[in-house]
């Protein structure tokens, strides 16, 4: 199955066939963060401002939704979704010493670090216990792993970083456990919400992965390409933090040995504006950003390919919209 080029594979466009359904969700997600404590309730308003693009409750949706009818449980896994993702991103933020999150000052920034770990800590918690209250046991085996991966591949990317030593191989590892991990973990409790099947079940595990890792992909080339929109993230972010990621790893394998001893010892020594510069030029040149488009769209393929034996609806056209979406977002 090819990847779908259509005009109208816009998040709105993919969102259509569960709209009623994610706006249920906003109500629910809402209603979980809720507590006694004044100031915990001060800062889940605060997040629930910098509200993104709601990209995994959308997945977990949409994956029920293939699958049979959106019941309760399915609003309770997406929710588990989005307070451990929002809970990973106030931990984030607190780890980067980052300023701003969607535009908005970082939790971190407004209320110190404290308040955002132990804020990252509660919401984390709060999906737990919604769990455990239902007897949700699979939605936290899934996500527990999902968790697990996620902060290996974190741990596995600070420590290649600092050798300066990835290869292809380790980063695909890297971000199939950073990013592939939840996305799989939302298609795969999405559709355990609504199916026993086990074969769909795990179709849409193997879709989640593989989006997972085209999405990853793609926001590693945005860093060379630009981004549109978004505050506090400039290109060449990733040179600055010494991250090795695919356009680079290609540019360094596939490019005379004494340009890329001049890129390792630029990123080495902590890469200003002109290094900066230097090393987005000679990933250009090298063909970094050729490549590493040609394997997000791999990757999407694969993805596309795992959907090809459920029947076609609204539902399905979405998934695989969303495919195109994830190749082709600007931010």
């Amino acid at each position: 199955m090819s990847i779908i080029h259509s005009s109208d594979h816009s998040l709105d466009s993919i969102r259509k066939p569960v709209e009623d359904e994610l706006k249920k969700f906003d109500s629910v997600f809402r209603d979980s963060m809720r507590s006694q404590v004044a100031l915990v309730n001060v800062v889940t308003r605060y997040l629930l401002r910098q509200k993104g693009k709601r990209v995994r409750p959308l997945l977990v949706m949409l994956s029920a939704k293939l699958c049979g009818e959106i019941n309760d449980s399915t609003y309770r896994a997406a929710t588990l979704i989005e307070l451990l993702h929002t809970a990973t991103l106030v931990h984030d933020d607190v780890v980067d010493d980052a300023d701003a999150r969607r535009g908005l000052a970082s939790i971190n920034a407004v209320w110190k670090n404290k308040v955002a770990v132990l804020m990252g800590d509660y919401l984390l918690s709060r999906g737990l216990l919604l769990s455990l209250q239902y007897n949700d046991h699979y939605f936290l085996n899934s996500t527990s792993h999902a968790v697990k991966r996620m902060s290996e591949g974190e741990l596995l990317q600070i420590q290649k970083s600092r050798q300066l030593n990835i290869d292809e191989e380790t980063y695909i590892k890297i971000i199939s456990d950073k990013t592939g991990s939840l996305f799989s973990a939302c298609t795969d409790i999405g559709a355990a919400s609504t199916t026993q099947d086990q074969e769909k079940r795990n179709l849409l595990k193997v879709y989640g992965e593989y989006i997972g890792v085209a999405f990853q992909i793609r926001d590693d080339l945005l860093d060379y390409l630009g981004r549109k929109r978004i505050l506090g993230k400039s290109t060449g972010s990733d040179i600055k933090e010494k991250k090795l990621t695919l356009p680079l790893i290609f540019a360094l394998q596939n490019s005379n040995k004494h340009e890329a001893i001049q890129a390792l010892r630029y990123i080495k020594k902590g890469a200003q504006k002109k290094e900066i510069a230097w090393v987005l030029d000679f990933v250009r040149h090298n063909g970094g950003i050729e490549y590493s488009s040609l394997k997000a769209e791999e990757f999407a393929v694969r993805a596309n390919n795992s959907l090809g034996s459920f029947p076609d609806s609204p539902v399905k056209q979405s998934l695989l919209h969303f495919v195109s979406f994830v190749l082709e977002r600007s931010s």
